[in-house]
């Protein structure tokens, strides 16, 4: 790749007047020696299985096999449709999607890791909702999808994507970034709108700690997606406003790497801090261990 921060990843494509979707994939094509068509197949291949996922967690039974979780997508979107939500609209979509996909992926269905399989619902939940929202099409879809892989190479190149490694402001805060970062370019931003949007949402996640209750990405990682769809959305809407990120978005990735390294073993998916040592958490661990 010809870019390693997001900085460089704006100038170079204000050098080839190119969105960032377009100017990835002529890297990704350039890096790989494939073509480009040969890319954008394969990455088309992969928004149709975030769309499989979607309606799979809105339209069968998602039920994981501890019994933890499941269905709670369907209760949003039966909820939006009943009364009268909070948030409501494209944005309770997007809450509801994010959740089903990673349902889907807690029940042991196929999703894309985007960036991790801790945070897969996040991308399609915005992605699907505003493309039944404002009726773009599959292939502009797609375009988005490589404008999210652009912006993870640079996290996951300058930080780190592992809840392992940096907690969950590593897992979902990058995909809320990416996510946020390709929404804004699919809506019409520069490439400099897109950075401060991610910027803004990687700000919103720093320090979220990883603590999976019993060990599986169940409790609380699903509702983190949710979450972290509708802080996408509204990470794109403040950037497109002309909001900026007044730290640069590169050094916020920085402080990302610098929180996350920091942060106690026990808060980096071991299951030995946070919510998976609750009361409730332990006695759920004790639980899964008697039905094995």
């Amino acid at each position: 790749m010809n870019f390693q921060t997001l900085s460089q990843l704006a100038v170079l494509c204000e050098e080839r007047g190119l969105g960032i979707g377009k100017l990835m994939l002529e890297e990704q094509s350039a890096e790989s020696g494939r073509s480009t068509e040969q890319e954008f197949a394969t990455m088309s291949q992969y928004y149709g299985v975030m769309k499989e996922a979607v309606h799979r967690g809105m339209h069968e039974d998602t039920t994981s096999r501890s019994g933890l979780t499941g269905l709670d997508a369907q209760r949003v979107a039966a909820y939006n449709a009943a009364d009268e939500p909070c948030l409501g609209g494209s944005a309770g979509t997007a809450m509801a999607y994010a959740l089903a996909v990673s349902e889907v992926n807690a029940s042991m269905g196929r999703i894309i890791a985007t960036p991790t399989a801790g945070s897969c619902g996040i991308i399609p939940g915005v992605f699907l909702s505003c493309q039944e929202r404002f009726g773009w099409d599959d292939d502009y879809m797609v375009s988005g999808l490589f404008a999210a892989g652009a912006i993870g190479y640079v996290i996951a190149n300058n930080s780190f994507v592992s809840g392992a490694e940096g907690g969950c402001q590593a897992e979902v805060g990058s995909a809320i970034g990416m996510a946020a970062g390709a929404l804004t370019e699919l809506r019409g931003g520069t490439p400099a709108q897109a950075v401060h949007a991610v910027g803004l949402a990687l700000k919103n996640t720093l320090g979220l700690i990883c603590d999976p209750v019993g060990g599986l990405v169940e409790i609380p990682c699903i509702v983190r997606n949710g979450f972290g769809a509708v802080t996408a959305l509204a990470a794109a809407d403040m950037a497109l406003a002309g909001v900026r990120s007044v730290i640069p978005s590169d050094e916020v990735i920085k402080v990302m790497l610098e929180v996350g390294s920091a942060m106690p073993e026990k808060h980096r998916e071991t299951a030995g801090g946070g919510l998976a040592q609750t009361p409730t958490g332990r006695q759920i661990m004790k639980d899964l261990r008697n039905k094995k």
